[in-house]
């Protein structure tokens, strides 16, 4: 290992004018140097551009002996702790990565857990994705149409999501059934995977006559399990709801705890499962629980695209009046990430 370590830094050092203008560059362990400019890595895949290619390279982590970059990347490790600069191999095994304020430091592989490239200034810190699903039957003339779509940032220290969902659905001598939900969060990195999340969210559902119910959050949250393949965190703190329902006139204001629990797994190839429960104890309307549930299944695509699966539950032991306790969709669909 070592001498391969040794002649692949010799062959780089004979070609500087090259390696500087591709600018990065890896050699994966059945001993092919590719050469390119990194995009990031997250879930255990490094994406990779060249100019040889149309479509970025997909390369799994731990298929990579070495990397060399001198591009500028927020940097994740397995312990929690969060670094901004570039990085290359320095010996087997071992990475070192040049943080602007805290100097070199050394980590193992698989001890680093996520890379994004920030050279490319506002855009390249941006993420986003949209997906759209139809469902048409001759019986009862039934047509449903739903869509899922979150943009997000990502800086040094903290990071910022939006999302927006909606489901429409019309059927003969039926009353049409409409639902919206979505959301903004911001989220405070502190060390040792430690954060601060901030959330606004707000849901609109016929099934529970829920004309708005508008959920302000804060709380403390930690990455329990934070590698290449999974990350598992719990999160904990207080909440503030506002509710209007259509079968009463006055709003309804109050208090509420709050705590939950997230699973993503995604080292299974091209598919990604995430989980997420969140329950809502009632502080200043005693007895009352709230509930929700999230699962969402994804499987990558060719050209960024991806197909979509997913279940949302809501649960409350004490509905308006007239209203079931809880309520539920299944979704599927087609969509496309940046």
């Amino acid at each position: 290992m070592r001498k391969i370590y040794y002649s692949t830094t010799f062959i780089l050092l004979l070609f500087p004018i090259f390696v500087h203008a591709q600018s990065d560059s890896l050699v994966l362990k059945n001993g092919n140097i590719i050469l390119g400019e990194f995009k990031g890595m997250d879930r255990g895949v490094l994406t990779m551009e060249t100019d040889y290619s149309d479509s970025d390279f997909k390369i799994e982590w731990d298929g990579i002996s070495e990397i060399y970059s001198t591009t500028q990347f927020l940097v994740t490790t397995s312990d929690g702790k969060r670094y901004n600069g570039p990085l290359q191999t320095v010996s087997p095994e071992k990475i070192e990565i040049v943080d602007k304020e805290k100097g070199s430091l050394e980590y193992t592989s698989e001890n680093i857990v996520f890379l994004k490239s920030v050279d490319e200034g506002f855009w390249s810190r941006v993420y986003a994705s949209i997906d759209f699903g139809i469902s048409l039957t001759k019986a009862n003339n039934l047509r449903q149409l739903t869509m899922r779509s979150n943009v997000g940032y990502l800086a040094e220290r903290w990071s910022f999501d939006a999302n927006y969902n909606t489901l429409r659905s019309t059927q003969d001598e039926t009353d049409p059934i409409k639902r919206t939900d979505g959301g903004i969060s911001y989220k405070q990195y502190l060390p040792k995977d430690w954060y601060v999340p901030i959330d606004i969210t707000f849901l609109s559902n016929t099934e529970q006559k829920i004309d708005l119910r508008t959920n302000g959050k804060l709380g403390l949250g930690k990455y329990l399990i934070h590698t290449n393949s999974s990350y598992w965190g719990f999160v904990a703190g207080a909440s503030f709801v506002n509710e209007k329902f259509s079968s009463e006139d006055d709003n309804k204001n109050s208090m509420e705890g709050y705590f939950g629990s997230e699973l993503n797994l995604y080292d299974i190839g091209d598919l990604s499962l995430m989980t997420k429960a969140v329950a809502y104890p009632g502080i200043t309307e005693s007895g009352r629980w709230r509930g929700d549930f999230v699962f969402d299944t994804k499987y990558d695509l060719p050209l960024d695209f991806y197909v979509k699966l997913g279940i949302t539950f809501n649960y409350d032991n004490k509905p308006v009046e007239g209203a079931p306790d809880s309520d539920y969709v299944f979704s599927t669909g087609f969509g496309w990430e940046l």
